[in-house]
Parts: C-alpha cells; structure tokens; sequence
C-alpha cells in the first residue's frame, strides 16, 4: 500500500505532462527521426557501387579521425551505411530530448514551486518522478518505432535494433537526469550536469574508436553511445546488447527513486552551500553574467574543440571523398565552393553556426525560466527596469554567440594550420544569422511566456534544412527559409556584403519587438 499511495495521481500528471509537451517533444522526435529516414537515399547517391562502398570502408578503417567523429564502419549495406553515419547524432539527440523531458517535470517544477502545489493534494511522493520517466518513455518509444518502421526496408532485425538502440539511449540518460534532478536544487544545474555526462560519454566512444577499427575498446564500451555502435544494427545484430542498457535504466531509476525518498521537496540530497553574507553583485547585467557564466564556457570550450577537430580533418577531406562526385557535390553545395578543402571548411563552419542557434535560443530563454520561477519579480521589485534587467542576459546571449563562434574559428586556425583570417571571417560571418534567431527567440519570449518554447522549433528547423537540405537537393526556395541560406560562403568565395546588413538590420527589429512587448505585458502572463 505504501508504494501505490507513493505513486497516487501519477496518470495524472503523465497526462498533464504529454500536454505540455505537445509541441517542442514531437519537434525534437520528428527532426531526430527526419535525419536517419533520410540517410538511406543520401547514401544510395553517394556509394551505389559495390567499389564506392569498399573504398569507403578502407577510408573509415584507415583514418582514425573520422571513426573518432562518427564511429567504426561495420557493413556496407544501405542500412549498416546509415547506421554507421547518423547513429551516434541520432543517440545524441535522443539523449537530450530525453533529458529536458525529465528535467522539466521534475526540478523544473519543484523550482517554480508547482510541485509544493501538487503535493498538498492527493500526489505521492514519487509520482512526479514516474511521470516524468514515463513520459521520457512516451517520446523514445515513439522514436524507436518511427526509424524502425522507416528502415524495414533495408532489414526487419537490423531497422528493429537501431530503433531500440536509440530509444535505450534515450532512456539511459533519462534515468541519469533523474538522479541528478534529485542531487542538485537547480534545473539549470541539473540540465548542465547531465549534458556533461553525455559530453564525456560522447569522448570516451570518440577516444575508443579512434584506436580501433572494430568497437572492442574499453573506452567504447565504458559508452551508452558505444554500446549503441557495438548493438551492430544491420551487421550480425549484437541483440545481448541491450541487456546492458536495460541494467543500467534499471540501476539508475533504483538510485533516483531511494534518492527522491530521502529529500524535502524542494531541495536537492545534499543541503545547500549558505552564501556570502555580503553582496557581490552589483548589477542586473553581472546577475546575468553569474547565472549564465557556467554555459557560456562550457559552450566555448566544445566550439573551440570542434573547430581543432575539423580543422584537422581538413587535409583529409579530399582523402575521404576521393572519386565520390555525389560526396564531392554535397560538400560543394553546402560550403558553396568548387575546391573540396574550401567546400569542407566553409560546410563545417556553416555547421557550427547552425548549432549556435542552440546556444543562442538557450540563454535567451533563461530570461522566461527566470520569470516563470519566480525570482525575476523580486529583482524587477527593486530599482531595475524590465529593459535592464532583459539586456543583461542578452548581452550573454548575442555576446556569447559570438565568442563561441571567435573560438571555433582559432580551433580550426590551430587544427588546419594555416589561414587564420580567412577562416575567422567565414566564423564571424555566421553571426547576422545566428543572432535573427536570437531575435525570433526574443519575440517570442517577449509576446507571452507560452511562445517562448516554440523558439526551440524555429532553431531544430533551421539545423534541419541546413543539415538535411544539401543532403537531398532540397529546392533553394526551402534553403532560403533559413537565414543561414542567404550567408556568403567562406572561405573561398567572394564576401557579399548585401545579406549581412539585412539580416542585421532583421535581428535588431525582432529583438526590439520582443523587448518592446515585454514592457507592456504582465509577469507569467
């Protein structure tokens, strides 16, 4: 009796949780599925003879970089081909959805003081931390039967053990979010800590796979993202695998469960450090700074380390893609240049400032987290204007794209080694757009605090038609829905000036919108 009481109302507030989650899961779940249902087609292009396909197999097992970004090669089929290509990103991306998902429903609503509402009624203990697993449940089951059931084609068992795989990483570290939700007093903490488990798992598979061709590394295996690979969907499918990821939800939900037993709501296990007895603080702006200082150079640091790896991988690029004229001519699309060494730095570079978007629509939200928590109204109580205390996170925001871009750029001046303005130029150059949607993050924020999330799908769709769009020739009226598509391709190709004033001009207009509407609408409304 004392567990079902524990776990009373849980339905519930599954329910209440698929409802908030109605628009920014399926988004993350149908990008996620997007990228590996279109990969067979892709692929198809690029290796559809049988001496494509061994060359690219000698390339993989020769080059230890490239296993180290995308993993070892275990089958030359279509669907071992896709595996290989997109299923460590796909694994990555179920993990985060995975991730905010159990976050959001559990210390998120204890921070914003929901979860102290919920408990007074007819709520266990426990339900909060079942519905949010639950839910995260939900969005991976979905996922493993939307690529299953798109990659029956190119093998019933092989489509099966990819959709499995990436559900169980999903829920691997949906169990990990759980224990650290119930460790820290955080949400931004508890986001932060498990991403940076996901980064270091992401570096043991990527330090495994470069010292050998087959997966059998420690490191690999020390991995949920290795153990993805070593599953071996489409290539003699390691179905004993699995055992390994459903001992580890299980561990890991026992753990989070004991935990969330043992701890007022409201806090974290283990009390919190009192502050200084002094201010330190003096300004809106350094609150800002303080609060989003962690993410910031976290950001920087993996921008810097992507810009070192790619610039590395530059003079093997041409190795790589070889005599592959469909390879060769995504590079050249997405990077907008004839020469291959220019095509892969100006397509790279390109990538980075897709997935600056992310940084950017992040810190800007933590303006509505603020509000919605509640500690934005004390501060707004005292002699700080909402436009002051706004700008201080902005500045992180639009500031710190551009640091973390500046940094990518020296990661590839110290990983190609050579050109170091040139290649700084096509970094900065990406600003203009990663700062409009920014900008559409603000407005959207600024409108009412319900059309802040939908700032995540503008950015999820922009990665999309920069990522997926070359890949499959999409039309260029589809890649001019994004801004990126209106950027110069640098370096290598001439600077057209025209697009970055408009695109500037277009950031500043939506910002001020967005600031505008925050000062006439209320709080939490």
């Amino acid at each position: 009796m004392t567990t079902l009481s524990g776990l009373a109302g849980t339905g519930t507030l599954l329910r209440f949780a698929l409802r908030r989650d109605r628009v920014t899961t399926p988004v993350w779940i149908a990008v996620n599925t997007l990228m590996v249902l279109s990969m067979p087609n892709t692929l198809k292009g690029l290796y559809g003879t049988d001496a494509e396909r061994a060359d690219l197999l000698r390339q993989v097992d020769t080059n230890a970089s490239f296993r180290a970004l995308i993993g070892p090669l275990f089958d030359t089929s279509l669907g071992g081909l896709t595996a290989w290509r997109v299923g460590v990103y796909a694994g990555l991306l179920a993990a985060v959805t995975s991730l905010l998902v159990v976050v959001r429903h559990t210390r998120d609503e204890e921070e914003t003081g929901r979860a102290e509402l919920l408990a007074s009624g007819a709520v266990g203990r426990r339900a909060s931390l079942t519905a949010a697993l639950l839910a995260a449940a939900v969005a991976n089951g979905v996922l493993a039967l939307l690529v299953a059931a798109g990659l029956a084609g190119q093998g019933a068992a092989g489509a099966l053990a990819l959709g499995l795989g990436l559900g169980a990483v999903g829920m691997v570290f949906a169990t990990m979010a759980a224990i650290v939700a119930q460790l820290t007093e955080s949400a931004r903490l508890a986001r932060g800590l498990t991403s940076g488990v996901l980064g270091a798992a992401f570096v043991l598979r990527a330090a495994g796979d470069s010292a050998t061709t087959d997966g059998s590394s420690l490191w690999t295996w020390l991995s949920p993202l290795g153990w993805l690979e070593n599953l071996r969907p489409f290539a003699a499918e390691r179905w004993w695998v699995l055992a390994l990821f459903g001992a580890a939800m299980l561990m890991q939900a026992g753990v989070a469960y004991a935990l969330a037993g043992r701890r007022d709501l409201g806090m974290s296990f283990f009390p919190a450090r009192p502050g200084p007895a002094a201010g330190r603080l003096g300004s809106a702006a350094a609150l800002a700074w303080r609060l989003q200082r962690g993410g910031v150079l976290g950001w920087s640091l993996g921008f810097f380390l992507a810009g070192v790896v790619y610039g590395g991988l530059t003079e093997g690029a041409a190795d790589l893609v070889g005599g592959n004229k469909g390879a060769r001519e995504i590079f050249e699309r997405m990077g907008g240049q004839s020469g291959l060494t220019d095509a892969f730095l100006a397509s790279m570079v390109g990538m980075l400032g897709l997935i600056a978007t992310l940084y950017v629509v992040a810190s800007v939200l933590r303006l509505h987290g603020e509000e919605t928590s509640g500690r934005a109204e004390p501060l707004l109580a005292c002699a700080v204007s909402r436009l002051r205390w706004a700008a201080g996170h902005l500045t992180v925001a639009f500031g710190g794209a551009a640091l973390i871009m500046l940094l990518a750029g020296l990661g590839f001046a110290v990983g190609y080694g050579r050109e170091v303005g040139p290649i700084l130029a096509a970094c900065l150059v990406q600003l203009p757009a990663v700062w409009v949607i920014g900008g559409v993050a603000v407005l959207l924020y600024g409108l009412t605090p319900r059309f802040a999330p939908a700032a995540w799908a503008v950015a999820v769709a922009v990665l999309l038609i920069g990522w997926v769009g070359p890949a499959l020739d999409a039309p260029r009226l589809v890649l001019d829905l994004s801004p990126f598509g209106h950027l110069p391709k640098l370096p290598g190709g001439g600077m057209e000036w025209g697009p970055v004033p408009a695109l500037l001009g277009l950031a500043v207009a939506l910002t001020a919108g967005g600031l505008a509407a925050l000062r006439r609408r209320d709080l939490t409304a």
